[in-house]
Parts: structure tokens; C-alpha cells; sequence
């Protein structure tokens, strides 16, 4: 059953028996309170990795959700630790005990628009936070691998379509951006100066089972079900979004491949790598809005109003062919069938309803 906040937990999980490994891997996973990391988090416990996760369980959308994914996490034998990036003593304390491998840096204060109301928030947990934890890597011996979540929104105002690694992203859209440029360029210097492997990468628009509930797919679900109109947002002349709207399943596909490629850090194995991981198959915010209304089987109430200036772009689309050559990354799930699977979660998840904390949940 969905909760409000907190339980009290069903068993204990220590960190040590969640670090235990049967691959020589121990990954710290950051953000495992989060969709992406949770989900990445599950797969490595799986299939033998030692796992250990950090989340600070931050309110920007409702809490329940995220201290439901961490049950269901230690559930599976994953241990998240309540910390914040900026606790550098935890941070060393987490690496050194507990001998990390590899690191996937997924934890960061989400979301575009939110970025004009709190932009503390943003450069004190994608900067200072991310600079914290590669502070806290370089000081380990030996440093651990570095895979790190960058963000189709880095791309900003870019008009050359599709998105690849190549072009320049230089002009962000929002202040999110700008801090997702920000991770890149700090890995860099990470990578340059103390031979940190650093692999980023760059997520276009993920949906799925445990989502965020800001995000479209989740938001236009609990809408629809309402009854309330859907607020479609549109360009000039009345042209529509487009998103490269990428499944849960195949975003963990491309994490978990850099885990398992990124080499040593060294000054003499190191890399520095940045992918797209995409669906490459953009399409407009109605037609998955259309998607929703098959799923669910109920129509969609639909305004479309002037996109406000807070930060959104107008199309995002992925050119995957470099993490397609170098990770073997092949996204194979349509809009349609992604979309049924979701609303099987939600609809299992919310059986008994929403939450009292969901069901007065504003996007910003």
C-alpha cells in the first residue's frame, strides 16, 4: 500500500550485508529513493553486485513514493542510507568502509521549472554536492569508477536535430541545464587532474513503473483519472512538444552497460565519456496523451496554453549511435507498450486510491 511519508520498517537491511558481493562489485548508488535509481539499484542487487544506496528524500514532489521504492529496496536487500551529498564525513565514511567499485551519481535535485522558484536548491545538490562526492573519491585508494546522470536538457536551444554528443551545448534553456552542463565539466577537470574515470550520461525524458510524479506520463495519468483538464503547452504558430520519451527498462540497460565498461580510474586506464541514452523516436506530448487514453480507457480533457518561459524546450531527440557503438545500447520499447506498463503499476500501486499527499500534489 502506498504511504504518506516514513514506515516503520518491515526487517532490517544493514549496509554491511547490502554491500556484499558475489562480482567483485560494490556500487553506491545515489538517488536510490529516486525512479532511475531505484530501479538501477534493483537490477545490480539482482544479479550479485554489493549495492548501497544514499538519498536525502527530498520533498520537491511528494516523499511517499520515494520511501516506498526504499522498502521495496531492502525488501531486495539494498540498503539506503539517509544522507545528504554535502555530508562529506558520510561520503568518506561510505567509500572507505565499505570498499566501493563504482559509483552511479544519480541523486540531484530534479526538474526544469522548479529551477525559477529555489534555484539554491539546484547549484547546492548538482554542484556543490556532485564536487563533494568526486572530493570524496579522489581521496580513496583505489578511486572508484564514476558513471554520473547528465541530461537531455543540457542540449538547451541546440536546433540541429537529432541531439548528438558532438554538437556544441553551450546555450541552456534552464537553470537545471546549466548545472547538468556544470556536472560535465567538472568531471572533466576530475578526470584530467586526478584520473577519475568519468562516464556520463545524458537521459531524454524517462517514464515508467515508479515514476516521478511530476513528470508527464505520471501527472497526465492522475489528471485523467480525475477528470481535470490537462495543460498541453505549445510553440510559436502553435506548434507542439516533442519528447524522445524513454522507457524505464532501457535507461537501466544503458546504465548498468557503463558500469560494466567504464575502465579503472587511473591517470593510465581513465576515461571521460558522455552518451545519449534515448528512445530515438520523438514524438508529441498528444500522442502520448493518446497512448494514455488507450491505456486507461478513459479520454483526456486537453488545454493547450503558450509555453511559459521557465526553461522547457521545444523537441528533444536522441541520436543514440555512439552509446549504440560503445555500449550496445538498443532502447526496443514503444511509446504504447511502455505506457501499458505503467498504468499496471499505477493501477496495482493506487488500487485502494491516491495518498492524501498525492492526491494534493501540484506540479510546479
Amino acid at each position: 500500500m502506498p504511504s504518506d511519508g516514513p514506515q516503520k520498517r518491515r526487517f532490517e537491511t544493514t549496509a554491511a550485508e547490502s554491500t556484499k558481493s558475489s562480482t567483485g562489485r560494490v556500487i553506491l548508488v545515489t538517488g536510490t529513493a529516486g525512479f532511475v535509481g531505484y530501479h538501477c539499484a534493483k537490477f545490480f542487487k539482482k544479479r550479485g553486485d554489493g549495492v548501497l544506496g544514499l538519498d536525502n528524500f527530498n520533498p520537491y514532489y511528494p516523499v511517499g513514493i520515494k520511501y516506498d521504492r526504499a522498502q521495496d529496496l531492502e525488501d531486495s536487500g539494498v540498503y539506503t542510507i539517509k544522507a545528504d551529498l554535502n555530508d562529506r564525513s558520510m561520503l568518506d565514511h561510505i567509500l572507505q568502509e565499505y570498499k566501493v567499485t563504482h559509483v552511479l551519481a544519480l541523486a540531484a535535485q530534479a526538474g526544469v521549472r522548479y529551477a525559477t522558484k529555489d534555484p539554491a536548491s539546484y547549484v547546492a545538490s548538482n554542484v556543490a554536492g556532485f564536487v563533494q562526492l568526486l572530493e570524496a573519491c579522489r581521496f580513496c585508494d583505489p578511486q572508484p569508477r564514476i558513471v554520473y546522470a547528465s541530461s537531455s536538457s543540457v542540449y538547451g536551444l541546440n536546433t540541429v536535430s537529432p541531439f548528438s554528443e558532438s554538437h556544441q551545448v553551450d546555450k541552456p534553456a534552464s537553470l537545471y541545464a546549466a548545472t547538468k552542463k556544470a556536472n560535465e565539466m567538472i568531471a572533466h577537470t576530475y578526470h584530467h587532474i586526478y584520473g577519475l574515470s568519468m562516464t556520463g550520461l545524458r537521459f531524454f525524458t524517462v517514464y515508467g513503473p515508479w515514476g516521478r510524479p511530476d513528470m508527464f506520463a505520471f501527472s497526465a495519468t492522475i489528471k485523467i483519472h480525475k477528470g481535470e483538464a490537462l495543460k498541453i503547452f505549445q510553440g510559436p504558430g502553435g506548434s507542439e512538444l516533442e519528447r524522445d520519451f524513454t522507457y524505464i527498462d532501457d535507461i537501466v540497460q544503458g546504465c548498468v552497460a557503463s558500469v560494466d565498461r567504464i575502465p579503472a580510474s587511473t591517470k593510465e586506464t581513465a576515461h571521460f565519456k558522455v552518451y545519449n541514452l534515448g528512445n530515438k523516436d520523438p514524438v508529441t506530448v498528444t500522442y502520448m496523451i493518446e497512448c494514455l487514453e488507450r491505456a486507461i480507457g478513459k479520454k483526456a480533457i486537453k488545454n493547450y496554453v503558450p509555453m511559459p518561459p521557465t526553461g522547457d524546450v521545444l523537441k528533444t531527440s536522441a541520436d543514440v549511435s555512439l552509446a549504440e557503438k560503445e555500449l550496445d545500447y538498443k532502447p526496443t520499447t514503444s511509446l504504447q507498450d511502455g505506457i501499458n506498463k505503467f498504468i499496471a503499476w499505477y493501477d496495482a500501486y493506487y488500487k485502494d486510491g491516491l495518498t492524501k499527499e498525492m492526491a494534493s500534489y501540484v506540479p510546479y
